[in-house]
This record gives structure tokens, sequence and C-alpha cells, in this order.
């Protein structure tokens, strides 16, 4: 029988708190910086490089720092002189682009901002619908915004491809108002709105031509070439990401593939654009690659730069998804296979989704990376974010500011890696199985 002091100790409630040495602040204190002797000397060692750095940093940054007025002659060269950001702020976030056009940016921020937010509410019924409509009707929100001029529709083409688009409606409602959004219609939808657009974009040209047409300029048609700032960083990182993704699992399916033909072109195609530098694959897309193009076809130097950077991405994203497809135990295959799933139902709805979470902080670490290499524009003519802080500092009236330009843009592109690099952590928790 459990004598009076067992009973205590087994009953839970009864439990007793922790000591205070080793719970909250002081227990995390003590764990984290002072568990061991040669830990706490680095402790002491960190403080006194921060109480050496941090005060004139601070001081250089905010208390003697020259932050109201619009020229040179307001800074006085004690601490930062922010009034050069303010001034060329405009160009930093957009580059050349006309400044009664801007809006057309903003507008395009906002509408993405807005639904992107929408996935991240929980109990939100539309999500498939968001996701659908960025990934197939915001590129073309996005290029008729950004780019502008004159679009000629047919009306036969757009009849047809209003057509697609209200059928596509109204296939696909009732399953989605009945919670019966089946995996095969997930997978059509895409295809079926993006028949649609594709339809209402190069309708004339697949149709051959339409005697009635009509001609449509929404906007000021802006060049390529006034792009900059942090806006072809952001619209560069974007095409990268959303294009390095899918290409890199195909590369990787095709990599582990049986068929030897197929294996051998993904493996030559990973190990050639993995060996390149990424600066040698921007001067090739934009110099090289206009030589192999029929007579009379140009492509711009963005959607060059463009094309480059995905391809490149893709390969680093086929290794990083191939390690996790090998980290797949072999039983998963062979449970898939039991259940008479095939090749594709078996990689799309068990070992794809596995392998994709495994790889998480490698995938995003991938694109950490391509979103900072964007910087690499600059040596094709492309002002980027850094790059127009380089050309502000350069201009002959605030040459000497280039401190504030790399520490403003530094700052910037700390926001967004931080931002992706905590996203993937939640997304790590969410996921997270016990595995």
């Amino acid at each position: 029988m459990a004598g009076p002091t067992e009973s205590v100790v087994r009953d839970p409630g009864l439990a007793l708190p922790p000591p205070a040495a080793a719970a909250g602040v002081v227990g995390w204190v003590r764990q984290s910086l002072f568990s061991s002797p040669l830990n706490a000397v680095l402790t002491f060692l960190a403080l006194y490089v921060l109480y050496v750095a941090l005060p004139p940093a601070i001081r250089w940054a905010f208390i003697d720092a020259d932050w109201v007025g619009t020229t040179r002659e307001a800074c006085h060269r004690e601490g930062a002189c922010w009034v050069f950001i303010r001034v060329w702020f405009e160009r930093l976030m957009y580059g050349l682009y006309p400044e009664a056009e801007i809006w057309r940016i903003n507008v395009g921020y906002a509408v993405f901002v807005v639904a992107g937010a929408l996935l991240f509410v929980p109990r939100f019924r539309w999500k498939p619908w968001v996701a659908a409509f960025l990934l197939v009707v915001y590129p073309v929100i996005a290029f008729l915004l950004f780019v502008g001029g004159t679009f000629t529709v047919s009306f036969v083409s757009l009849a047809v491809g209003l057509a697609l688009v209200g059928g596509t409606v109204v296939r696909f409602w009732p399953a989605f108002r009945e919670h019966a959004w089946s995996a095969g219609w997930r997978r059509a939808y895409p295809v079926f709105v993006g028949a649609a657009v594709a339809w209402l974009v190069l309708g004339d040209r697949l149709a051959g031509g339409a005697p009635m047409a009509v001609s449509v300029r929404p906007w000021p048609l802006v060049e390529t070439r006034l792009w900059g700032g942090l806006f072809i960083t952001l619209v560069i990182a974007a095409v990268g990401i959303v294009g390095s993704l899918p290409l890199g699992i195909f590369l990787a399916l095709g990599r582990r593939s049986h068929m030897p033909v197929i294996r051998a072109i993904c493996v030559a195609f990973i190990e050639v654009w993995r060996g390149v530098p990424l600066i040698t694959v921007l001067f090739m897309a934009s110099n090289m690659f206009p030589l192999f193009m029929p007579e009379g076809v140009n492509l711009d130097k963005l959607l060059r730069a463009l094309l480059g950077v995905a391809i490149f991405a893709s390969a680093y994203m086929a290794e990083v998804i191939r390690g996790g497809l090998q980290a797949i135990p072999k039983g998963q295959y062979e449970a898939a296979a039991a259940l008479g799933l095939g090749y594709w139902r078996m990689t799309g709805l068990v070992v794809m989704p596995q392998a994709l979470k495994i790889v998480i902080p490698g995938i995003v670490n991938n694109f950490i990376g391509l979103f900072k290499d964007t910087t690499l524009v600059l040596v094709i003519g492309l002002f980027d974010f850094l790059g127009m802080a380089q050309a502000a500092s350069s201009d002959a009236h605030w040459i000497g500011f280039s401190m504030e330009g790399y520490v403003f843009t530094g700052f910037g592109f700390w926001i967004f890696c931080f931002g992706m690099s905590r996203y993937s952590q939640r997304l790590e928790r969410r996921l997270h199985t016990g595995r």
C-alpha cells in the first residue's frame, strides 16, 4: 500500500510547479546563455561586441541622421542621409516607370496582396478559386496592367473565351457548393480556365484571324526597358519561383524514371545548368538566345532573362525534390501500388505530397537564394533594386551616399527573405506529422 508521500507525488492535481530557476525568463537564460562555462564566455563576448558596435550604429542611423530636405545641402554628414533615399524612393521602387502610370503597379500589388491574404484565412471556403485566380487569371491581369498598349481581339475569340469561362463556372459551381470538390475536378479546373484565358489571348492566331475585330487600348504602352527597382526584382523573383518549382518536379521525376532516354535527358539538363554560373546564363539569354530564334522573332530582353532564371533555378530545385523522393520509404510505393493506383496518381496523391513536405527547408532555401540572385540582372542592363541604388549613388548630385543606398536595399532584401523563412517554418509546424 502506498504511503502518504507517494500518493501526493502521484496525484497530478497536487503536482508542484517547477522551480523558478528552471522556468520562465530565468530558466531560459540559464539554459541558453549560461549552461556551461564556454557558453557563459561566449555570451559575455557577444554582449561586449554589441556594446561596442550597436551604439555607433544607432547614432549613425537614427540620432545623427538627416531626415528632412530635398537636396544634398540638407545632409550634414554626421549621420545617415536618409534624404537621399527620400528623393530617390520612387526610382528605387519603380525604376523609370512613368510617374503617371505608377498606379498600375500599385493596383497589381494590391490585387495580389488581397488575394494572397485570403489564402491564409483558416476557414475561408473559396480558397480553390482564389488559388486558381492567382495561378491562371492574375498573370494575365498583371501583364495587361504592367505592359499596357493596344490589344486586338476578334469578336469570335472574345465570344468563345467568355463561353469557356462561363461554362467552367457553371460546370464546377454545384460541386464546389456541395463540398464535392473531387481530385479529378481540381485537376480539370485549371485546364478549363487556362484554355479560356489562352483563347482570349491567342484566339486570333489560333483561329487564323477573324474579319470582325476590336482594338482595345486600356492604358499606354510601357516598355520593359523602363522597368526597374524593387518592381522588376519582384517580377523576376516571382516568375523564377513559380516557374522553377513545377519544372523542377518534372525534372526530378524524370531523373528517377526507369526509361533510359527520359532519365538521360533530365540528367544532362540538370548537370549542364547546374554547372554554369547564373551570370553566364544571363549573358547567353541576352546575347546568344536571339541567334537561335527564327528571322523576325525578337523576344524582349526581360522575357529572355525570365526564361534564363527560371530554367537555371529549376535545375537546383530538381535536386532538392529528388532528395525528398529518395527519402520516402519503399513501403509507401508498395502500399499505393497495392491499392491499384497508377504511376501518376501514386505520385500525385501519395509520394509527392510527402516528398515536398520533407524538403520544405531546401525549397525555401532555393527561393531565398533565387530572390537574392536577381541582382545579377544588372550585367545585362536591367536595373533591379540594388542596381537602381547604385545608379542613384552615382548621380553627380549625390556622389558619396552609397552607404545609405546599400543599407536601404539590404534591409529590403532582408524583409522579403526573412518573411519567406518564417512562413516556411510555420508551414513545417502545420504539416508536421510526428515522423
